[in-house]
């Protein structure tokens, strides 16, 4: 069986079916991708922020087009058996760019996408100066997502940046009617406090998913908020898209500054407890099964030029 088909748009569904609270630690590569599975967690989710900053080097304003988006996703859901749901930004276009949007991220073996509200080129949910397109025409490109997936279980996640150009009712207004159009899952994006998303998941009529960003530490936009709380007022996700890549960075820095201290004193930075050893990253990427599969296709000749071997 491939890791596509055991991670695909089923076992998302299977998750939902399930009920209880689902965590989507959001990640950016494959370090991240195999870290959040080894970890135990059942699904992932990309960050299209994380990937921007990591893969171009820029803000999450657009840039990344969807070529760079869709191959990359590939890459990280050759690497798990859990689903991962990918970042669509606003599906690059109008309702017909949405379609061919869709397409190709289900080829790409992603268990669904998340589309916004948002005008085309975005901006990250948590940076001002956003606008958003009219209900009518996001109404369009949920249906233009629901028409394009080949697989009924592939879900479709429609985000609203409506909270802080609309208001909460404005949210509320376009909850309902995105499920109406046959949404799987709605995604209010930077909901200020617990009754506004109270509220937004009574309106919904369709499941809910929260962004909690960093996740173990708050930020200016949201509430940090305990996961069973959550849970309590019918939130079916949360998603955890900046704890990883932040907690990334922040262990860079540290090695990087022992290394710039070592440079300094002279003396070797033998510093273990900030950095895992080979072992550790040669068993988070299944050397293992590669050395195996070497075994079974080379030739005897060229293992032994490889690895010494002699029988």
């Amino acid at each position: 069986m491939s890791k596509h088909t055991k991670g695909g748009p089923r076992k998302l569904r299977e998750l939902l079916a399930r009920g209880g609270l689902i965590l989507a630690p959001g990640v950016y590569d494959g370090y991240s991708a195999r870290l959040v599975q080894a970890a135990g967690f059942e699904h992932a989710a990309t960050s299209g922020a994380a990937i921007s900053n990591s893969l171009l080097g820029v803000d999450d304003i657009g840039v990344m087009d969807l070529t760079a988006n869709v191959d990359h996703c590939r890459r990280l859901v050759r690497s798990l058996d859990i689903p991962l749901t990918a970042d669509a930004d606003t599906g690059y276009g109008n309702p017909m760019n949405v379609h061919y949007t869709v397409q190709l991220f289900e080829e790409a073996g992603v268990a669904g996408v998340n589309i916004e509200d948002q005008v085309h080129p975005k901006r990250c949910g948590h940076m001002p100066g956003k606008e958003i397109i009219s209900l009518e025409e996001m109404v369009k490109k949920i249906e233009a997502a629901c028409l394009a997936r080949r697989d009924d279980d592939f879900v479709i996640i429609a985000r609203t940046d409506a909270l802080a150009i609309e208001g909460l009712e404005g949210a509320m207004r376009r909850a309902r009617a995105y499920a109406d159009a046959g949404a799987d899952m709605i995604f209010p994006e930077a909901p200020k406090a617990k009754d506004d998303i109270a509220r937004l998941v009574e309106a919904a009529r369709a499941p809910v998913t929260i962004n909690m960003g960093f996740g173990i530490r708050a930020r200016p936009t949201t509430p940090l908020m305990p996961l069973p709380e959550l849970e309590k007022l019918g939130v079916r996700r949360v998603s955890l898209p900046r704890m990883l890549p932040a907690a990334a960075i922040m262990g860079m820095q540290r090695a990087l500054e022992a290394m710039k201290e070592s440079m300094a004193s002279g003396v070797p930075a033998n510093r273990p407890d900030l950095a895992v050893g080979i072992e550790d990253i040669m068993k988070l990427m299944d050397y293992d099964e590669m050395r195996a599969l070497e075994a079974r296709l080379l030739t005897l000749g060229t293992l032994e030029k490889k690895y010494g071997v002699k029988e």
